[in-house]
């Protein structure tokens, strides 16, 4: 089976153009919006992820395919296959974006497009170097395994990617009503990058925010609260290696340093979980905040 182009490779030239765009945007409106070191990071995620794509997406394919011989039932080329396998694609997404935010292992790789503690366009490039180590690309096997064509999954993938990347603004507040309840929005992407705790482990959607809102896990823009992007603990650095890797180096040093039989509950309890209880975990984070709202609701 012959592989469809990645769409991806065609849409950079665009996101480069817009990013261009909202740098002027914010140079007149806002300029705090972009800080040069923090968008270099974001550009050298950007290029770092590409490599890695290069170097382990071929294995990953062949994987795809030997997994597709087993299939019960051969989907068809048609329209409503591709329609089909892009709903189906964005669930598996969701499901895969959830685990990424409440399995540490997954954490590790996915941190990274999380690092940064400015909200823009060029945000959006921040992609894993690892994804390959934590075993991600597992999430797309299902659809290989019903029968759908291992190129068919893959590009809408890459649309997929595609269309998350203009969410990654703050210079769009809000669209339609009846566009905001279906599709995610840069109002509910930028939800799901704050560190508020009110705002914490919300909105996992890649294309439609259905599934958020199905799943329990949607949360609206509140308009008088300030956001705060980045991550709990901040890097503190922009050094690029260190943003990369910084949650793997963690996981290895908290596993060497564990009980034997907490050592793998530091790799599939959520981000933040201790066998001591001495750290914060977002569910932790979440109840203070909503104990401190139950005791004076204007804080």
């Amino acid at each position: 089976m012959a592989k469809l182009p990645n769409p991806v490779d065609y849409a950079v030239p665009f996101f480069i153009l817009l990013i261009v765009i909202e740098m002027f945007w914010a140079r007149r409106r806002a300029p705090e919006k972009y800080e040069p070191r923090d968008t270099l990071v974001s550009l050298s995620f950007g290029l770092g992820s590409t490599v890695a794509s290069l170097i382990f997406g071929g294995a990953i394919y062949a994987l795809m395919l030997q997994v597709w011989e087993f299939r019960p039932v051969t989907v068809p080329w048609t329209w409503w296959a591709w329609a089909l396998c892009f709903v189906l694609d964005d669930f598996l997404y969701y499901v895969f974006h959830r685990s990424a935010h409440r399995v540490r292992w997954f954490w590790a790789s996915h941190v990274n497009h999380h690092s940064s503690q400015h909200y823009n366009l060029s945000t959006a490039l921040r992609q894993t170097w690892t994804g390959w180590l934590a075993l991600s690309f597992v999430f797309k096997l299902p659809l290989a395994a019903i029968g759908f064509p291992p190129a068919m999954i893959l590009f809408c993938t890459g649309v997929n990617l595609i269309y998350q990347f203009w969410i990654h603004t703050e210079a769009i507040k809000r669209f339609p009503r009846w566009f905001e309840a279906l599709m995610n929005t840069p109002s509910h992407h930028r939800v799901h990058h704050a560190t508020n705790p009110r705002y914490l482990d919300a909105n996992y959607a890649g294309v439609f925010i259905i599934w958020d809102r199905i799943f329990g896990t949607f949360v609206a823009e509140v308009d008088d609260e300030p956001i705060r992007y980045g991550i709990v603990r901040q890097l503190g650095t922009f050094n690029l290696l260190y943003a990369v890797f910084h949650e793997w180096i963690g996981i290895a040093r908290d596993v060497w340093s564990a009980p034997w039989r907490h050592k793998l509950s530091y790799l599939w309890r959520e981000p933040g979980w201790s066998h001591d209880g001495s750290r914060d975990t977002s569910d932790t984070i979440r109840a203070r905040w909503q104990e401190r709202q139950m005791a004076d609701p204007a804080e």
